[in-house]
């Protein structure tokens, strides 16, 4: 079973999404903030990794930074999701290492198939 990784700090959200995935057959654990989800990166080892970018103290954008510059988790790809579907915050997301980006509120279709694209994706 594919395991994905969701931080996200907001826990309607976390609950929703991980019911969601999980009826499309992924394994999903979830980290409620940024230093989680940047420790969980490594212990869990998922095969993608879906970042809030509004996290707090620790933004998705840091916590993505950290896990793209550890020789175990850069290879993750991560999927920044944020509420502003601006051209800058699209821009950072490609600056600090996420293989996409996505809007929230979470279309299922499309965010699924941005998964299986990175799922798909060879290996940097």
């Amino acid at each position: 079973m594919t395991k994905i990784l969701l931080v996200e700090d907001n826990e309607m959200n976390r609950d929703m999404l991980t019911r969601r995935l999980s009826r499309h057959g992924f394994e999903v654990c979830c980290a409620p903030d940024g230093p989680s989800g940047v420790r969980m990166s490594e212990e869990e080892m998922p095969s993608v990794i879906l970042m809030d970018v509004a996290l707090g103290a620790m933004d998705g954008w840091e916590a993505t930074t950290l896990i793209k510059a550890r020789p175990s988790t850069a290879h993750i790809p991560v999927i920044a999701l944020t509420a502003h579907a601006l051209a800058s915050d699209r821009k950072r997301s490609v600056e600090v290492g996420c293989a996409d980006f996505d809007t929230k509120p979470v279309d299922l279709p499309r965010l699924l198939s941005k998964i299986n694209a990175c799922l798909q994706a060879p290996a940097a």
